[in-house]
């Protein structure tokens, strides 16, 4: 174990390394500190450019009563219905990255990465979800975790919130229930208290629209509460809210510490136009719009809000309803206000392409209705073995553009990239994958100019991929699931993913 002191001065020499590299002087009001230069060639990353691979706590950490912790709502879902699972397989032991941290830092270093994506269970810390129990036993887990990280000069990247609500909060409803938002400022601050002297990126959630799924429809998500239209709007509010006030605090209370940084993480696909008639292009727009712009609009824009057609479809189809009030919650001047530009940088998940035409859809009421777009996946593209990944490389690249036109000076960390196969360790697939879309990340760096300051695959581990179960296959290290130690074995794609991470380049011929 590392002293503090000892861990302190690595933290401090790793800052002061990234600073140098990663973040000059804003040019101006309008320009983010955390800005990278352009590489010299199409083929290479930027100076100080951060590559490495992504976890989630649930999905891999098992130990789910252990030491203190309390129980999730993936845990209590999971446990009560298995059948909303896969195989009747659940996180209880995962990855067993509870007792096994030290093998995935290994792994971590044996692919040349210089930064982990991780999360935190919130019920690992505060088992009853308030500061009333604080579990001594799951702070010093996260912080093995972070020294030994630092000790192999690997940045932690840590996501507050990865879907595993503490259940004693659901039994006040949980994210639609606005008093969440409370608990989640208090959540953060035990993090900063305790974790903020060496973690220097926070995000705050992972992938709003799955975490407010849960309260749209039943088994897919947990805590499984199907209502549509209603719940997950308004547990989209509350974590918009949520998100701000952390920002806020860290800004007010630990930045001039701490001297670090606050985000969140949207995932979203690429819409393309089925046809280039107004029509099919507007409902593109539209389906970004629904999907991200939810949750970016409001934090990103200039304006701030929810976006526009948003607002005017939500509201109509309400009223159409004979609704007293629009399902879409609103936001007052001042609380707009406070949460524009509640953002360090720009958290990007994406794995692949839809097309999109307008046409009604979905449930009424639902979001999906609401949007009024009609999106499907490209069959003329290789699958994975998840429907939801088709390799659609070039959509990457346009969702970066679209990102960087729609919110300018944000620079973004790509947090989620990758492809699910069926197993085995000979995976020429997902190294194609992620070629491919690497060259397309690099092109709207070097090519197009935007501020891309980073990339974490997903994921490092074959891990629990949630309703699915073991059967979807993202790991660049499978794991054996019939084995109680265990064991991980790197797969291919790990020989080719550290020679780039390592040369800080791709090798031309990846390029079309």
């Amino acid at each position: 174990m590392l002293s503090k002191r000892v861990v302190l001065l690595l933290a401090a020499c790793l800052v002061s390394i990234a600073e140098a590299a990663l973040w000059p002087a804003a040019a101006d009001s309008h320009q983010s500190p955390l800005t990278l230069s352009r590489a010299g060639a199409v083929n290479q990353f930027p100076d100080g450019f951060m590559l490495g691979a992504a976890t989630a706590a649930y999905q891999i950490e098992g130990g789910w009563d252990a030491d203190g912790k309390g129980e999730s709502i993936w845990d209590r879902m999971l446990h009560e219905h298995p059948e909303y699972g896969t195989n009747g397989d659940n996180g209880d032991v995962a990855c067993d990255s509870y007792h096994k941290y030290a093998e995935d830092v290994q792994a971590l270093k044996n692919l040349s990465a210089n930064v982990y994506r991780f999360s935190i269970s919130w019920p690992r810390i505060l088992p009853n979800g308030d500061t009333d129990v604080i579990n001594q036993a799951g702070i010093d887990y996260y912080n093995n975790v972070i020294n030994l990280l630092l000790e192999n000069e690997i940045q932690p990247l840590v996501t507050m919130y990865h879907w595993d609500l503490p259940q004693a909060l659901q039994y006040i409803g949980g994210w639609p229930n606005s008093i969440l938002a409370d608990y989640f400022v208090e959540y953060a601050r035990v993090l900063f208290e305790n974790f903020g002297d060496r973690v220097k990126f926070w995000i705050t959630f992972n992938e709003p629209p799955a975490i407010v799924s849960g309260y749209a429809n039943q088994g897919g998500a947990a805590p499984s509460q199907p209502a549509p239209g209603i719940g997950d709007y308004l547990a989209a509010h509350t974590l918009i809210k949520a998100h701000a006030r952390v920002y806020h605090m860290y800004q007010e209370q630990y930045k001039a510490l701490q001297q670090g940084y606050v985000g969140i993480t949207l995932n979203c696909d690429w819409y393309e136009p089925v046809t280039n008639s107004t029509e099919d292009v507007e409902a593109a727009e539209r389906g970004i719009q629904f999907m991200m712009g939810h949750y970016a609009h409001p934090i990103y824009s200039e304006e701030g809000d929810y976006p526009p057609v948003m607002r005017q479809r939500v509201d109509a189809n309400s009223a159409a309803e004979g609704r007293p009030r629009s399902r879409l919650p609103s936001f007052t001047s001042e609380e707009v206000a406070y949460i524009r530009g509640t953002s360090d940088f720009f958290g990007l998940n994406h794995y692949s392409t839809l097309l999109a035409t307008s046409g009604e859809t979905g449930s009424v009421p639902s979001k999906e209705h609401d949007s009024g777009v009609i999106s499907y996946g490209d069959d003329s593209y290789p699958q994975g073995s998840a429907s939801f990944v088709r390799v659609i490389p070039w959509g990457f690249r346009k969702l970066l553009n679209w990102i960087a036109a729609e919110y300018p000076g944000y620079p973004i960390i790509v947090t989620e990239n990758g492809y699910p196969d069926w197993g085995g360790l000979d995976d020429k697939n997902r190294t194609s994958y992620y070629t491919s879309y690497l060259a397309e990340m690099l092109k709207a760096i070097n090519t197009d100019g935007n501020n891309v300051i980073g990339y974490t695959a997903w994921s490092l581990l074959g891990n629990l991929e949630w309703s699915s179960g073991f059967t979807i296959k993202f790991g660049l290290y499978q794991v054996d699931f019939n084995d109680t130690e265990r064991p991980r074995t790197a797969k291919d794609s790990v020989q080719t993913i550290s020679q780039i991470y390592s040369n800080k380049e791709l090798p031309i011929e990846y390029f079309p």
